[in-house]
Protein backbone atom coordinates (compact mmCIF):
# COMPACT_ATOMS: atom_id res chain seq x y z
CA UNK A 1 0.00 0.00 0.00
CA UNK A 2 2.79 2.51 1.17
CA UNK A 3 4.67 1.49 -2.39
CA UNK A 4 1.64 2.53 -3.99
CA UNK A 5 1.41 5.71 -2.84
CA UNK A 6 4.76 6.82 -3.23
CA UNK A 7 4.18 5.47 -7.05
CA UNK A 8 0.88 7.83 -7.09
CA UNK A 9 2.93 10.69 -5.99
CA UNK A 10 6.24 10.20 -8.55
CA UNK A 11 3.43 10.12 -10.91
CA UNK A 12 2.26 13.10 -10.59
CA UNK A 13 5.58 14.71 -9.51
CA UNK A 14 6.38 14.29 -13.02
CA UNK A 15 3.58 14.91 -14.81
CA UNK A 16 3.14 18.12 -13.33
CA UNK A 17 7.19 18.50 -14.59
CA UNK A 18 6.21 17.11 -18.04
CA UNK A 19 3.49 19.65 -18.64
CA UNK A 20 5.89 22.46 -17.78
CA UNK A 21 8.63 21.41 -19.79
CA UNK A 22 6.31 20.79 -22.59
CA UNK A 23 5.05 24.08 -22.80
CA UNK A 24 8.61 25.07 -23.68
CA UNK A 25 9.42 26.67 -19.54
CA UNK A 26 11.83 25.43 -17.17
CA UNK A 27 14.86 24.85 -19.08
CA UNK A 28 16.63 25.27 -15.47
CA UNK A 29 15.38 21.95 -14.45
CA UNK A 30 17.21 20.01 -17.31
CA UNK A 31 20.41 18.74 -15.95
CA UNK A 32 23.48 20.13 -18.09
CA UNK A 33 21.78 22.59 -19.39
CA UNK A 34 21.92 24.68 -16.10
CA UNK A 35 25.12 24.37 -15.63
CA UNK A 36 26.16 25.51 -19.07
CA UNK A 37 27.28 29.11 -19.46
CA UNK A 38 25.29 31.81 -20.91
CA UNK A 39 27.69 31.67 -24.01
CA UNK A 40 26.61 27.66 -24.67
CA UNK A 41 23.15 28.55 -23.25
CA UNK A 42 22.85 30.69 -26.06
CA UNK A 43 23.38 27.92 -28.83
CA UNK A 44 20.88 25.68 -27.97
CA UNK A 45 16.79 25.84 -28.96
CA UNK A 46 15.98 26.14 -25.57
CA UNK A 47 12.06 25.42 -26.79
CA UNK A 48 12.78 22.21 -28.44
CA UNK A 49 15.26 20.68 -25.63
CA UNK A 50 12.35 21.23 -23.18
CA UNK A 51 9.27 20.18 -25.29
CA UNK A 52 11.51 17.16 -25.90
CA UNK A 53 12.49 16.60 -22.58
CA UNK A 54 8.62 17.35 -21.27
CA UNK A 55 7.94 14.11 -23.65
CA UNK A 56 10.68 12.21 -22.42
CA UNK A 57 9.18 12.64 -18.82
CA UNK A 58 5.69 12.04 -19.56
CA UNK A 59 6.58 8.51 -20.56
CA UNK A 60 8.58 8.54 -17.45
CA UNK A 61 4.94 9.22 -15.73
CA UNK A 62 3.41 6.42 -17.54
CA UNK A 63 5.81 4.31 -16.93
CA UNK A 64 5.45 5.34 -13.03
CA UNK A 65 1.85 5.05 -13.48
CA UNK A 66 1.77 1.33 -14.40
CA UNK A 67 4.23 0.34 -11.59
CA UNK A 68 1.33 1.75 -9.51
CA UNK A 69 -1.36 -0.29 -11.32
CA UNK A 70 0.65 -3.72 -10.70
CA UNK A 71 0.65 -3.42 -7.25
CA UNK A 72 -3.33 -1.94 -7.40
CA UNK A 73 -4.78 -4.71 -9.33
CA UNK A 74 -1.85 -6.84 -8.71
CA UNK A 75 -0.55 -8.05 -12.42
CA UNK A 76 3.17 -8.42 -11.72
CA UNK A 77 3.50 -8.17 -15.40
CA UNK A 78 2.58 -4.80 -15.50
CA UNK A 79 5.63 -4.14 -13.41
CA UNK A 80 8.01 -5.51 -15.55
CA UNK A 81 6.12 -3.41 -18.70
CA UNK A 82 6.65 -0.63 -16.70
CA UNK A 83 10.25 -0.65 -15.90
CA UNK A 84 11.75 -2.02 -19.27
CA UNK A 85 9.89 1.28 -20.56
CA UNK A 86 11.22 3.41 -17.93
CA UNK A 87 14.72 2.14 -18.84
CA UNK A 88 13.95 2.66 -22.74
CA UNK A 89 12.77 5.97 -22.39
CA UNK A 90 15.92 7.18 -20.08
CA UNK A 91 18.12 5.40 -22.56
CA UNK A 92 16.55 6.94 -25.55
CA UNK A 93 16.46 10.43 -24.02
CA UNK A 94 19.93 10.01 -23.25
CA UNK A 95 21.29 8.97 -26.96
CA UNK A 96 18.71 11.29 -28.68
CA UNK A 97 20.13 14.25 -26.48
CA UNK A 98 23.82 13.74 -27.01
CA UNK A 99 23.86 12.98 -30.50
CA UNK A 100 23.54 14.56 -33.81
CA UNK A 101 23.61 18.20 -32.12
CA UNK A 102 20.12 18.26 -32.82
CA UNK A 103 18.92 20.93 -30.04
CA UNK A 104 21.51 23.22 -31.73
CA UNK A 105 20.44 26.43 -33.15
CA UNK A 106 20.28 26.23 -37.07
CA UNK A 107 22.93 29.16 -37.03
CA UNK A 108 25.62 27.76 -35.19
Amino acid sequence: MVGTIINIIGFIAFFILASFLSKGKGAFLIAGYNTMSDSEKAEFDEMALCKFTGKIMYGISFSILLWALSEILEIQAMYFIGLVLFFCFILFGLVYFNTGNRFKKKGN
